[in-house]
């Protein structure tokens, strides 16, 4: 493989390719630290779960006590919670030191004032060759070696469905004593039919206005949080490539930002183009398996909430946009998506079936518009087994288009109709403005107080090749050029024949309700 790679040569190597590359350099330089890759690994003998990135020994000279400073000066930050498979029993705890500790641990129990003892926890060391980084800030002259970030998981089952749990992370030198300030709190999925909210945006970064939006989110107090992806920008080049910019240390920056909503409102994750981060692993998701805990081994995951299932999906396993990943789980992920849509329908106790992502399936944005590679993947899927509601980022705008089937509008849904998702298909909503810069439409903006219907919007399809396919379009229901956070509100029956229904919410960044429709079953 050739010794110099260029930002034309990237985009043309799949990121298993890049990683090859980049581990043979490295390697070759003697750069990475001994036993195996730069990425992720368990020190203090803890255990990797399953999907992080190879294992990496820090060196004798990083492990020696004398080289540390005293657990006391070690503060946690950037606490964040999410859940296990079964959200009624399980919740992970994940936060971030500053530097090596002894012995992190999580203390829980259902009082601030009466927390148990230690469940000690898993401490993964991510380590970047400061050579690769694209610093975002000045740095001193006095800086040198390799970057160390230090993630710590603990995952904790058992608990009781609908319960608030309190809970205290720590570490040898740094206990609940003399730091009650820093005890937070969750709360488990309850077991039967209640209602609940959830919220949802994509493509947040560190921002004024990511601040702003990841506030509004707690003001709807929701049971958890969607995070359609592109989360910090780290990378900042987006596509996938090697010679992409980075600077891993904006993940911190991010931790810090959403820690007063995400210590306690679960936050899950799916991936965008801006978390390949080809450095750490074949896949590039080396560093998120180490910064967030999945509850399942796979970029891809579902669980149920209530009467409520959702599926986090991976698109840049079938992006033709960004090719970097495409088909990097051989057909695994769409042979498991359509398992489990089956497998959801069968179920009596699940009403709605939400599916998100990154790319959009169907979006007249600008920027990205529309991604073939998921209408041709998925969308026979959601059609097939009646999902209720697609959510995308990428695009950093609002738009909601009317109900979808065989690529084509079933009829209009303007603001405050209800769809009947059996007969009418699936509403699509790409809620991209969480944060980053913002993108436009060609057509006007049209939402609540502002309607301009058009039923002749132009857009694009991302096909193979890198081929951008126009299109022009009756579906676009509502656009927004903002940010914006998505709200629903989950109404199971009331009654054995009833009707459960969605209500679906748009808000811009300020809080102004920008779109509203009712999905019922």
């Amino acid at each position: 493989m050739t010794s110099k790679m260029t930002p034309d040569l990237a985009r043309t190597l799949p990121a298993a390719e890049q990683h090859e590359w980049f581990r043979s350099r490295m390697t070759s330089r003697r750069s990475l630290l001994r036993g195996g890759l730069v990425g992720a690994g368990a020190v203090a003998g803890a255990t990797l779960l399953p999907g992080t990135a190879s294992a990496s020994t820090p060196s004798a000279a990083l492990l020696a006590p004398a080289s540390r400073p005293p657990g006391t000066v070690v503060a946690p930050f950037g606490r964040h919670v999410a859940f296990g498979a079964d959200p009624t029993h399980q919740m992970s705890v994940s936060w971030v030191v500053p530097d090596l500790v002894k012995r992190p641990f999580v203390r829980i129990g259902t009082s601030p004032w009466d927390l148990g003892e230690r469940v000690y926890a898993d401490l993964r060391n991510l380590t970047t060759p400061r050579s690769i980084i694209r610093f975002e800030d000045d740095q001193s002259p006095n800086d040198s070696g390799d970057i160390q970030q230090y993630f710590v998981h603990a995952n904790l089952d058992r608990l009781r469905p609908g319960r608030t749990y309190y809970y205290f992370v720590g570490h040898d030198g740094w206990d609940v004593k003399g730091n009650v300030t820093s005890v937070r709190s969750f709360t488990t999925a309850e077991s039967g039919r209640e209602p609940f909210t959830f919220t949802a945006f994509g493509d947040q970064g560190i921002s004024y206005d990511a601040v702003a939006t990841t506030g509004l989110i707690r003001a709807q107090n929701p049971a958890f949080h969607l995070h359609a992806g592109d989360i910090s920008y780290a990378e900042s080049g987006g596509g996938g490539n090697i010679t992409d910019s980075y600077d891993p240390r904006v993940w911190d920056s991010f931790f810090t930002q959403v820690e007063p909503v995400a210590s306690g409102i679960p936050w899950q994750v799916a991936m965008g183009n801006h978390e390949i981060e080809t450095w750490y692993s074949p896949d590039g998701y080396g560093g998120q398996f180490d910064r967030f805990a999945f509850p399942q081994s796979t970029s891809y995951y579902s669980f149920t909430y209530g009467n409520v299932a959702v599926l986090s999906l991976d698109v840049n396993d079938v992006s033709n946009e960004i090719p970097a990943n495409r088909g990097y789980s051989g057909g695994k992920q769409t042979a498991w998506l359509e398992k489990q849509l089956a497998a959801f329908r069968k179920r009596g106790d699940i009403d709605f079936i939400v599916a998100f992502f990154h790319h959009c399936a169907y979006c007249t944005c600008d920027s990205h518009s529309s991604e073939g590679g998921a209408r041709t993947n998925w969308a026979p899927l959601f059609d097939k087994y009646s999902v209720d509601l697609v959510i995308n980022g990428h695009n950093h705008i609002y738009e909601r288009t009317d109900p979808i089937k065989a690529g084509a509008a079933t009829g209009k849904a303007p603001i405050g109709a209800t769809v009947h998702a059996a007969e009418q298909g699936t509403t699509y909503i790409t809620a991209g403005g969480a944060g980053a810069s913002l993108y436009e439409f060609s057509a006007a903006d049209s939402y609540a107080g502002h309607v301009k219907d058009n039923d002749a919007v132009p857009g694009f399809v991302n096909d193979p090749g890198g081929v951008q396919t126009k299109e022009t379009v009756s579906w676009s229901r509502v656009r927004y050029t903002g940010y914006c956070l998505l709200v629903i509100d989950s109404a199971p029956a009331k009654h054995q024949h009833g009707t459960s229904t969605l209500t679906v919410r748009g808000l811009s960044g300020a809080g102004q309700e920008l779109d509203r429709i009712v999905l019922a079953r």
